[in-house]
């Protein structure tokens, strides 16, 4: 019997990041990035890709990107990567 994989594609608003103090932006970024997996998966545990960090990371702490697609594969754990790569 196979396992069905369900992948979807999310362009994740990280707006709310913007409301933390500059240096600690990109960290909230990350918390939202978790928050809004966990809200539309409801996953058992949630594996954030290193690509998409460094992504998130890319021009520093003080500024993270407003938004990032990502693609959310459910495979037991929810594995997020980056939707291009």
């Amino acid at each position: 019997m196979s396992e069905s994989v369900e992948e979807r594609i999310y362009m994740v608003p990280l707006k709310k990041a913007w409301a933390a103090p500059r240096w600690r932006r990109a960290e909230r970024a990350v918390r939202v990035l978790r928050e809004f997996v966990e809200r539309h998966m409801k996953p058992t545990s949630i594996v954030i890709d290193p690509e998409v960090n460094e992504a998130i990371w890319r021009r520093g702490i003080q500024k993270p990107p407003r938004r990032i697609r990502v693609r959310v594969d459910e495979e037991g754990a929810v594995r997020v990567t980056l939707a291009e790569g």
